[in-house]
């Protein structure tokens, strides 16, 4: 598998990837962040003002091609920030959870973060359902994932609550009851869900690589481990793994996630300036297994991708 796997031809600031099979193109999409590395300016405006890109795949994720941005997610005039996709496939329609800032702010704090709901029949003609009422306004990063009796969870970040994963149920992908936190602990952001090798998984970005957690139910988590905190070999590898999806096919887990290349140590200690060459970013692909009960990846491993065809998910 090549390394990086993609990176953004415009901007160069491909982030925050989720991947979907397209049932109509019958190809694999990553929509993503698009952050603007080559942008110059103010603080942190590189990281607002995004769209969200699209990259298809028809080999099975061996090859991307950059195809442009999901248009008609606009809810007020300007131009508007839109982070981390989570999407989904449900009887015949995707269902988009997306991070929105209204604005190109161009620093972090101080500004409400909310995640809106949209649905669409293709990936491309999307209607907007809601602006969800969940813990805050301060939330962003949605994960789904059904659970056991039918119902839906989502796990996100709050980040008026020191940056902990909460989560909300639904029955109807429309309507969200809040639960509350389900891991505390050191501040993070990008939980994501899934079930391999016998367990449920989540992993979350702590800034210093993946935390692991492992569930039996998807109500109780325990503390499984840190992946994804040493560097790789692999051309912009070499630094740890930030926001990431995993996608699961049988025995197999790919997990999909970003890199800043080039940013050292000195740039989080601000000894480093912010050039284009730290804001810009690459996705990878790596491997996931799991030995005597602990999730294991070695992102040097090398392997061919072959994501097959989703046809018959509900």
């Amino acid at each position: 598998m090549k390394a990086p796997m993609f990176r953004d031809p415009i901007y160069d600031g491909a982030a925050d990837p989720v991947l979907i099979w397209n049932h109509q193109a019958r190809e694999w999409w990553m929509i993503y962040t698009n952050r603007r590395a080559t942008s110059e300016g103010p603080e942190f405006a590189w990281v607002h003002g995004t769209d969200l890109g699209i990259a298809s795949s028809s080999d099975g994720g061996r090859n991307w091609v950059y195809r442009g941005t999901l248009t008609g997610l606009d809810v007020e005039w300007g131009r508007n920030t839109f982070w981390a996709p989570e999407i989904i496939w449900h009887e015949g329609q995707y269902h988009m959870y997306v991070s929105y800032i209204q604005g190109v702010p161009y620093n972090w704090s101080g500004h409400r973060r909310e995640i809106m709901h949209y649905t669409s029949p293709d990936l491309l003609k999307w209607t907007f359902c809601s602006k969800l009422e969940l813990s805050s306004d301060r939330v962003i990063d949605a994960c789904i994932y059904r659970m056991p009796d039918g119902k839906f969870r989502m796990w996100y970040k709050d980040e008026a609550d020191q940056s902990h994963t909460y989560a909300a149920d639904s029955v109807d992908l429309y309507e969200w009851n809040v639960i509350g936190a389900v891991i505390n602990g050191r501040p993070h952001e990008g939980p994501n869900v899934f079930r391999f090798k016998g367990f449920y998984w989540m992993i979350v970005d702590e800034w210093r690589g993946q935390g692991v957690y492992r569930s039996d139910d998807l109500e109780h988590w325990e503390r499984n481990g840190l992946i994804l905190d040493k560097p790789g070999i692999r051309d912009d590898d070499g630094t740890i793994a930030l926001h990431a999806d995993v996608v699961v096919q049988g025995d197999h887990a790919y997990v999909f996630y970003f890199t800043h290349p080039g940013r050292t140590k000195a740039l989080e200690q601000k000894e480093q300036k912010q050039t284009y060459e730290t804001r810009r970013s690459s996705i990878q692909v790596a491997k996931f297994v799991v030995k005597d009960g602990i999730l294991e990846c070695d992102r040097n491993e090398q392997f061919q991708l072959e994501l097959l065809s989703e046809e018959n998910e509900p």
